[in-house]
């Protein structure tokens, strides 16, 4: 069995950056926020790593999509988080998507309930790109008028996905963009439209 690869050189304030990056990104929608990541083993990119190791510990259950689920991405967020796998897309509270463009769809995964909206799924992407100059139209809280965001690859029909997980808020799923080194939120409340 190989070694598990490093984390953090300094976990408290290197997480504690990247928790500020992350809540930033979430409450600026669309905003591309840079984040410095970690080595990680491939093909979970850097990015995703410093994600995982800020933001899940041992009672937050985490699902990985087949390219992340050879076992060496498992064990390295298991070990440096103390959070456990699982197979069953619905029980996870955050998923990590390698290939977002075979990624399952939106539905799968937790939706949370009216009483407790919070129990949902909050899936990280990880895309090769993020821009602001074209793609997609956000408008939503946390947007003064409207902000664009391009990201890829992403599910075909991604725009579709987004509307229906928005017409069930409260309920529904966060998502998160991960570019090699950088992050951008897109929060179930935001309206979004094709670019």
């Amino acid at each position: 069995m190989n070694a598990v690869v490093a984390g953090f050189a300094e976990p408290v304030l290197a997480a504690q950056a990247t928790f500020r990056v992350v809540m930033d990104a979430m409450a600026r929608p669309g905003t591309i926020r840079r984040l410095g990541g970690i080595p990680a083993p491939a093909p979970l990119s850097p990015c995703a790593a410093a994600i995982a190791l800020t933001l899940l510990d041992y009672e937050t259950p985490f699902w990985l999509d087949a390219p992340l689920a050879d076992g060496e991405v498992a064990r390295f967020i298991s070990f440096h988080t103390g959070a456990r796998v699982t197979a069953d897309s619905a029980a996870a509270a955050f998923a990590f998507v390698a290939a977002p463009d075979a990624a399952p769809p939106f539905a799968s995964f937790a939706q949370g309930s009216a009483e407790y909206p919070d129990r949902s799924t909050t899936l990280v992407l990880q895309v090769g790109e993020l821009s602001e100059d074209n793609g997609m139209v956000l408008r939503g809280p946390g947007i003064a008028g409207t902000r664009r965001l391009a990201a890829s690859p992403l599910p075909k029909d991604f725009i579709d996905q987004l509307a229906v997980n928005r017409a069930q808020f409260p309920r529904g799923v966060d998502i998160l963009l991960a570019a090699p080194d950088a992050v951008a939120g897109l929060p179930r409340s935001l309206d979004v439209a094709g670019g």
